[in-house]
């Protein structure tokens, strides 16, 4: 199960087919280099392989332990995320008034992705706590940002994300977490949480839960919550962890996968209330918080993307060396590796396409994100902000569910043996499933998408993306390069699919939005086919005008036609279940 990062593919990804390079020639980064880019990718690459990736056995097997309401984490775990902070990873892309590097999200997003195909485990921890980083950073007064921020910066602290209850998952509006005004400008937080990622553990001195909770006066609903910033240690006058605050980590849970990622059941107020600080304003909490998620759902996009091309590493690795019956027209009377096969070759094919894929829709969201805040007028900032918005709910739920699907063909290309734990093959399979469900499952995601932002800017927003994927089909119609085949046809119709079934939900989201919400999880992967479709022709397309066989022209070529010819066609059904398929959900269907 050895992992060697990809670091070439990634940064020829990031660069052509996610708008990364357009972006540096704008300037929008200001003095930074490709030099610069592919050296950090370079070291991110070779930590992964060489540190973190041989971790990852090693938790699945032991497990992070509940012992004594403590959480021992498995052995080498801390040693790794002590080396890992110390380098300087957590504040990639942090502002360097608190100690980040201020690098772009887009290359902070590379290391993501290879953090989470080293040890998915491992990596969904500091997710948590960049995400908090922007939330504090956009949100939080002076003061809070000077006694936290350069710690969380710094990886010497880890952060958490509460918001789940037992009767509050999907519908955050139904939590009953409790805060009390304490007369001194803090505030006792009581209740539970349940699902918390790295809740409690041993790899840092302090713990920043940032939890939501309601007010005594609060109104009813996703309008009545706040956000509060609860230490697991409050602080001495040095600044440096003191009291143990009222909250606990009451157990965790026994997982499917990623089990050296420690789920925790969270108690506050065993002692009256744990000792909590406002973010931002009272009842204004969830939109805290959103910026929050908003960051670890692209990264929950990159972990699909990491373990899928993990999984596929390991699927070509074997497909080479077991040999398994004759291929045909092999020569000598041996059997044939399995690479030989041909459906073994459509599976490797379709796993390193969708993988290719997502990842290209994954960088384009976090250029997105970058240039927000970096175009050089107002204009590009907010094009470039619904952007992001309308790509986010894409790169989380298509590139999850092609994790699943590619780890699943993984298990399948190993055959008998992907059944069996001692290859590998079965614990991505096993780790890459939550992907789909935390930081808002990918049904959520589909009806985020359709109801909310499509129709950004009257639906100007979608449509102008959609020229663009129209604007690369034709330009692959138009290369006239060998090995394409019917890739600019087969774009095109999915393309053209994608636009009708993007008119039909922009027309019935206000007039019926059930029949609206019933297509929109097919939408969501039509939009992912088309889009995904399109990225790996980019690339192509680069290749051939770089003239560079370093750049792999023929391959990439072939890896689009492919996606093409095997994927895209889909496109024509996904269509048809968007705009037809309401009316198929009748209850009847369902018995009683």
């Amino acid at each position: 199960m050895t992992f060697s990062a990809p670091v070439a593919e990634i940064a020829f990804t990031l660069k052509h087919a996610a708008g990364f390079a357009d972006a540096l020639a704008q300037g929008a980064y200001g003095d930074l280099t490709e030099d610069d880019v592919e050296a950090v990718l370079a070291e991110a690459g070779r930590f992964a392989a060489e540190v973190i990736a041989p971790l990852n056995v090693v938790g699945d097997r032991h497990g992070a332990v509940f012992q004594d309401g403590a959480v021992i984490m498995p052995p080498g775990w801390k040693e790794a995320y002590t080396q890992w902070a110390a380098a300087g990873w957590n504040g990639l892309a942090a502002a360097p008034a608190w100690g980040g590097q201020g690098l772009p999200h887009a290359v902070n997003a590379a290391c993501i992705e290879m953090w989470n195909a080293a040890s998915m485990a491992f990596g969904v921890g500091p997710v948590l706590t960049m995400g908090a980083i922007e939330a504090m950073a956009a949100h939080a007064s002076e003061e809070l940002k000077r006694t936290y921020l350069p710690h969380l910066v710094s990886g010497r602290w880890m952060a958490t994300m509460q918001l789940t209850e037992p009767q509050a998952g999907s519908d955050v509006g139904a939590l009953r977490t409790r805060a009390e005004r304490a007369g001194d400008g803090t505030y006792r937080i009581t209740g539970s949480k349940i699902f918390i990622t790295y809740g409690e553990h041993e790899l840092t001195d302090n713990i920043i839960h940032f939890v939501l909770a309601r007010l005594p006066d609060a109104p009813p609903g996703t309008r009545g919550i706040s956000l509060f910033l609860v230490p697991k240690f409050l602080l001495g006058a040095d600044g440096a962890p003191a009291t143990r605050n009222d909250v606990r980590c009451h157990a965790i849970e026994h997982k499917l996968g990623i089990h050296a990622s420690p789920t925790c059941t969270m108690v506050y107020g065993d002692r009256g209330g744990a000792v909590g600080w406002l973010v931002g304003e009272e009842n204004r909490g969830l939109a805290c918080m959103f910026t929050m998620m908003n960051n670890a759902r692209l990264a929950v996009g990159l972990q699909g993307v990491g373990i899928a091309e993990r999984a596929t590493q390991q699927a070509l690795a074997y497909a080479r060396e077991r040999r398994q019956g004759r291929a045909t027209g092999a020569d000598g009377n041996g059997p044939s590796p399995i690479i030989a096969h041909p459906d073994v070759r459509r599976m490797l094919l379709t796993m390193r396409a969708l993988t290719r894929a997502a990842r290209a829709l994954c960088y384009a969201t976090a250029v997105a994100i970058d240039m927000a805040h970096r175009a050089a007028d107002a204009g590009a900032r907010e094009r470039a902000q619904e952007r992001a918005a309308l790509l986010t709910p894409v790169a989380k739920a298509f590139s999850t569910d092609i994790g699943t699907e590619v780890a699943s063909l993984g298990v399948q290309v190993h055959g008998g043996m992907g059944f069996i734990e001692e290859t590998g093959a079965a614990q991505h399979y096993r780790d890459a499933r939550i992907a789909q469900i935390y930081e808002g499952t990918n049904g959520i995601q589909a009806i985020d998408l359709v109801a909310r932002k499509l129709p950004l800017s009257g639906g100007a927003t979608v449509r102008a993306y959609i020229d663009e994927l129209r604007q690369t089909a034709a330009a692959v119609g138009r290369s006239n390069a060998a090995g394409f085949g019917r890739t600019a046809a087969r774009l095109a119709e999915a393309v053209e699919s994608l636009a009708r079934a993007t008119e039909w939900l922009l027309g019935t989201i206000g007039r019926s939005p059930d029949s609206a919400l019933a297509g929109a999880t097919p939408y969501l992967r039509l939009f992912g086919t088309a889009a995904g479709g399109c990225a790996l022709a980019s690339e192509a397309l680069a290749a051939i005008r770089l003239g560079d066989g370093r750049a792999q022209p023929a391959e990439r070529v072939a890896l689009a036609r492919f996606f093409a010819e095997n994927i895209a066609v889909q496109a024509g059904g996904l269509e048809a279940a968007v705009v037809e398929g309401a009316d198929s959900l009748a209850a009847e269907a369902l018995p009683a």
